[in-house]
């Protein structure tokens, strides 16, 4: 992105669609876990995210100390979606 209006054209997509992906993961978990257990089960569902959240922070903000690109480092997070 070399302009301010590529990204707020991404950032735009991404607003729409961001929300309704996250609330769909939610709903298809509560499908797929047992029901008795629903609230251990959700308990590591948001451990996870919290921790992903972390992660996430740390690997782009070492990445850019390390390379001084941040399109470097931005990528380097494709890895936590597989």
């Amino acid at each position: 992105m070399d302009q301010l209006y590529e990204f707020w054209n991404l950032a735009g997509a991404v607003r729409m669609f961001q929300g309704a992906i996250q609330a769909m993961s939610r709903s298809y978990y509560a499908k797929i876990i047992p029901g008795y257990k629903s609230g251990e089960y959700f308990g590591i569902f948001d451990i996870c995210g919290k921790g992903a959240s972390f992660v996430g922070t740390l690997l782009v903000s070492v990445i850019t100390q390390i390379t001084g690109n941040q399109q470097i480092a931005v990528f380097s997070l494709s890895f936590m979606f597989y």
